[in-house]
């Protein structure tokens, strides 16, 4: 038994170690131009980082510029670049919510074959530079990994806190708008009673104001 422990241990450590909260994406843009763009969720005070290349195999000497553009959850550029056939951003969150990074083609002038744009999007804990850590701590080996793990399970409980504060919050919302669908039938009920109570009146006056009660 205490060996499938310790077996079971290890094997959930190695999980945790090979998780990466990095993202790779590929993205196509048609040959005519346009725009593709991806999101992600992230929370305040997050660091990101992200690489974008072209990739053109049928004509790798010459390959065509793309112009790319991230923006934050309220709007605010965040990184602008044109005519770039590869570039690199980062920066720290400032707002909670989805952030969109979007690469786009001049459709004026259409391209000979679609164009392959592939990013490497890395938030959180995956953006942090472990070996300017080991050089600045001194530590390597399996005391580097278990750092590295240290990070990884705190990141892990930041989005479980997080999660339950948005579950908190929508439940507050769900609660508040059940409340007012509540008052808003009782107005309704209250008003369609007091119509039908005014028809009654309306109806018994005049037929009483023309003697046929």
């Amino acid at each position: 038994m205490a060996t499938r422990g310790i077996v079971a241990i290890s094997t959930v450590v190695l999980f945790l170690l090979t998780v990466n909260y990095g993202e790779a994406i590929w993205l196509t843009i048609p040959a005519t131009g346009g725009s593709k763009c991806v999101s992600e969720e992230i929370q305040s005070n997050v660091v990101v980082l992200g690489d974008y290349y072209v990739v053109d195999e049928q004509n790798p000497g010459n390959t065509p510029a793309v112009s790319a553009k991230v923006t934050s959850p309220y709007g605010n550029n965040l990184h602008h670049q044109d005519n770039a056939t590869h570039g690199h951003f980062a920066f720290t969150t400032q707002e909670t919510g989805s952030y969109l990074a979007c690469f786009s083609v001049d459709s004026t002038h259409p391209l000979p074959n679609p164009l392959t744009l592939g990013i490497d999007w890395k938030t959180g804990i995956a953006a942090k530079d472990w070996d300017s850590v080991a050089k600045k701590e001194k530590i390597e080996g399996v005391e580097l990994q278990l750092t590295r793990l240290d990070g990884l399970v705190q990141a892990i409980r930041e989005n479980i806190d997080y999660i339950k504060n948005r579950e908190g919050e929508m439940r507050e919302v769900s609660e508040a708008t059940n409340a007012r669908v509540a008052w808003f039938s009782i107005m309704s009920l209250g008003v369609c009673l007091s119509v039908a109570g005014a028809q009654i009146w309306y109806l018994k006056r005049y037929f009483h104001k023309k003697k046929l009660i």
